[in-house]
């Protein structure tokens, strides 16, 4: 089955897959099944095994997955065997946030340009990388082969830099920016609006 007919919610589930089962993995465990796995993360098993029969068959039938090797092919399918290198955009409290976090590099992703347009960041340190000056995104972003970009400005700014860092050529963007972006086909966004998720939530309380 090609990547494009596999439903993007099932695509959305394989990273909880696997950071649940990197936790199993770094808890000694090391053999699970869709229903223990089910239990730990709220998914009916017939879910996971529906998921996972889309790259192929990693379990047998009465001994479960393996962890290990359930957890690199996971790794393989979502292309994160590599590191990939990410630009941030946005060097103010999410930006800093971002940049702080320790979750990334073990994960596949380190944060390895900075950018920003306030002449007071640009220059200063912000985990050991430069703020650079945004204006300089569209000449070095090409340089380092950078695909894949977040977005932590404000939501006025946001379609205009998501512009630059296409044309420059970022083909993924994590969006913090409180606002929709369009973009081409073949460009992937995800947006990441906490109040969004908030409203969601008080629906239900």
């Amino acid at each position: 089955m090609t990547s494009a007919a596999i439903p993007d919610i099932v695509i959305s589930r394989l990273p909880v897959y696997l950071r649940a089962l990197t936790r199993m993995l770094g808890d000694g465990q090391e053999v699970t099944s869709s229903k223990d796995l089910g239990e730990h993360l709220g998914i009916s098993s017939a879910q996971i095994r529906k998921d996972l029969s889309h790259f192929g068959e990693f379990g047998k039938q009465g001994t479960g997955y393996q962890i290990r090797f359930l957890v690199d092919q996971l790794r393989r399918i979502l292309k994160v065997e590599k590191e990939w290198d990410v630009a941030l955009v946005g060097a103010g409290a999410i930006g800093h946030a971002l940049a702080h976090y320790n979750g990334f590099r073990d994960r596949g992703f380190r944060i390895s340009m900075i950018f920003d347009k306030d002449p007071s960041k640009i220059g200063t340190l912000i985990n050991g990388f430069e703020v650079q000056n945004v204006s300089r995104l569209s000449d070095v972003i090409p340089q380092r082969g950078i695909t894949l970009a977040m977005l932590a400005v404000p939501a006025e700014a946001a379609q205009a830099v998501a512009n630059e860092l296409i044309k420059a050529g970022v083909r993924g963007i994590l969006s913090y920016a409180p606002i929709n972006i369009s973009v081409p086909e073949g460009i992937h966004v995800q947006q990441i609006d906490p109040v969004v998720h908030l409203q969601r939530i008080t629906y239900y309380v």
